[in-house]
């Protein structure tokens, strides 16, 4: 018989192997797993130990949480600082994210951008798919952010930001809003919202009378900065990757136009 195919053997490999191989678990307790019956194949329970894969095409979850098979690729979470602007290279020659990726390996990209002023969680990895669906304005991954504003905030100044606002470029309203603080003339407001619109935080106060004086992201879909100082980076547990991946296969067909990426703030 002759083979067609590529560079990949056209029978595939054993799942155990590549499960193995991707960090999931041993071999021998991936062939548990799948006697369970807690791993998926492109959507199918798979429960034969005999059961070969192409780990370049096929999408594999464990217990529903999907699994990165390409170990070549790399997730990173960076806290990144005011003063850096979410650009590999800026051409007015202002701090780009360089300094952060040069120190790895691979050649990573930003997933969305925070503008120069704003502060906090930005994903870089070198999963092109991943970073094209995360990024698109009709994917609308939840991001929290915290504000801190001019002017006192009142109960009826949030309540306005859930119902919602006009503004130049249409109705928004934020998904979740309470006020964290008030002191000395200033506010702490936290905002979740879904909308990719350039610059939305800093509009959606401006609209209600209380401008932005700092602002820093602090969640990306089921992303948690947590402790991690500003300019600093590491790589996104398994737990972290397994949920990000999850939540972009769910609706990966949202994407449609290619390198369309807004400002998220």
């Amino acid at each position: 018989m002759t083979m067609q195919g590529s560079t990949d053997q056209p029978e595939g490999v054993r799942l155990q192997k590549v499960l193995a191989a991707a960090g999931v678990a041993s071999r021998r307790v991936v062939e548990q797993y799948i006697v369970e019956g807690r791993i998926r194949v492109n959507g199918e329970t798979v429960t034969e130990l005999g059961r070969r894969i192409d780990p370049e095409t096929d999408l594999v979850d464990v217990d529903g949480t999907a699994v990165q098979l390409d170990v070549s690729k790399r997730y990173v979470m960076l806290n990144k600082p005011t003063g850096v602007v979410s650009s590999m290279r800026d051409e007015s020659g202002r701090p780009d994210l360089r300094r952060f990726t040069d120190e790895y390996e691979e050649r990573l990209y930003n997933v969305g951008r925070l503008d120069a002023e704003t502060s906090g969680l930005l994903v870089l990895t070198n999963d092109g798919e991943l970073a094209h669906v995360l990024a698109h304005p009709s994917f609308g991954v939840t991001k929290v952010y915290i504000a801190k504003v001019d002017g006192a905030v009142t109960a009826q100044t949030i309540a306005k930001l859930t119902k919602g606002i006009e503004l130049e470029d249409g109705h928004i309203a934020a998904d979740k809003a309470r006020l964290l603080d008030t002191s000395r003339g200033s506010s702490l407001v936290e905002l979740t919202l879904h909308s990719g619109r350039n610059r939305i935080v800093r509009r959606m106060m401006a609209a209600v009378g209380h401008p932005v004086t700092e602002l820093v992201r602090r969640q990306f879909g089921p992303l948690h900065l947590g402790t991690l100082p500003a300019g600093r980076s590491r790589e996104l547990s398994k737990i972290e990757l397994g949920a990000l991946l999850t939540l972009a296969r769910r609706d990966s067909g949202v994407a449609e136009a290619p390198g369309e990426q807004q400002e998220n703030e």
